[in-house]
């Protein structure tokens, strides 16, 4: 995915999820709804994660130094994961709280036919911006499940977006379930049990989004694959007859460090090569567009090198 694709899922994220916290600012004061107000917290740290998201992509543009050698790219995994703690402290244990704070003080709504009506905009802002970041996906996820795409992705911001945007949407019909149970019953427990049941769920996404997002940052190496592209390719049966053994490792989302041993045909002299190993290189950049660091050590095939790996 380029780094202008995710932008713009993540920028109709911002919009959405800025217009509608202000829309349930406003219903929560209207109506002194705990699932709305819930809703609009939710909604202020969506926008905020949208804003990080952006600074990760940012940051991770600056150039490799002497620091750094391998670059930035790799801010953003630390920004999607802070992401993910954002939504587990701002969202999801607010919700839990204000949940379990209207359970036992259970307090009567205002005009709730205005929180119904500002949850159906929302619901429809929020739709909007789910089916773009969906749309986005689509290219990425080919052929595997929705869930598969967000364990197997080496990209962050589109799992979160989408989690978020899923999220949201959930969040919101449970909001809209509280405030109309609560309308029909009289009983504004409801109203508390929905708050309660918001931050459970943001906390779920949460939790899947640190423990992804932790992956990354530590560092992923290649899809299998992508591995056995690399494989097939640096061999090509006339100078290089094996690979001795093989590490990869994601630098950032879109930059693949290869690093391999590969048994040279004895007899080569050292012009053929490095010929050899600069056609190699080739062969995987072309299929693996995203190994863009290749560094390839020639050796003779031991079975001993194998087994330790050296």
């Amino acid at each position: 995915m380029s780094a202008g694709g995710g932008k713009k899922a993540i920028l109709a994220a911002l919009s959405a999820n800025a217009g509608i916290a202000v829309a349930k600012f406003i219903g929560a004061a209207i109506t002194g709804s705990a699932s709305m107000l819930a809703e609009a917290v939710h909604s202020v740290a969506d926008t905020s994660n949208q804003g990080l998201l952006l600074l990760g992509q940012k940051r991770a543009e600056q150039q490799a130094d002497q620091l750094h050698p391998f670059g930035y790219g790799r801010n953003r995994y630390f920004y999607s994961f802070v992401v993910a703690l954002v939504i587990f402290a701002l969202g999801s244990l607010y919700a839990i709280y204000e949940g379990i704070h209207k359970i036992q003080h259970p307090e009567e709504l205002n005009n709730a036919i205005v929180a119904i009506v500002i949850l159906g905009i929302a619901i429809a802002l929020e739709t909007f911006s789910f089916v773009t970041a969906m749309r986005e996906s689509k290219p990425l996820k080919g052929n595997a499940s929705w869930w598969q795409f967000i364990r197997n992705s080496r990209n962050p911001e589109l799992p979160v977006v989408l989690l978020e945007d899923a999220g949201a949407l959930i969040g919101l019909i449970i909001a809209f379930a509280a405030i109309s149970l609560t309308e029909l019953t009289g009983n504004p427990v409801w109203d508390g049990v929905g708050t309660l049941g918001i931050g459970i769920l943001l906390g779920i996404i949460a939790v899947i989004l640190i423990i992804e997002m932790q992956s990354l940052l530590i560092g992923e190496g290649a899809l299998p694959q992508d591995e056995a592209a690399i494989r097939d390719r640096l061999v090509d049966g006339e100078h290089i007859d094996r690979v001795i053994h093989l590490r990869t490792q994601y630098l950032g989302p879109e930059e693949l460090l290869v690093a391999a041993k590969i048994s040279i045909v004895p007899g080569l002299e050292i012009d053929d090569i490095a010929t050899a190993i600069d056609a190699a290189e080739a062969r995987v950049r072309e299929a693996v567009p995203a190994a863009r660091v290749i560094y390839l050590e020639p050796d003779l095939y031991r079975t001993k090198t194998v087994e330790a790996g050296a």
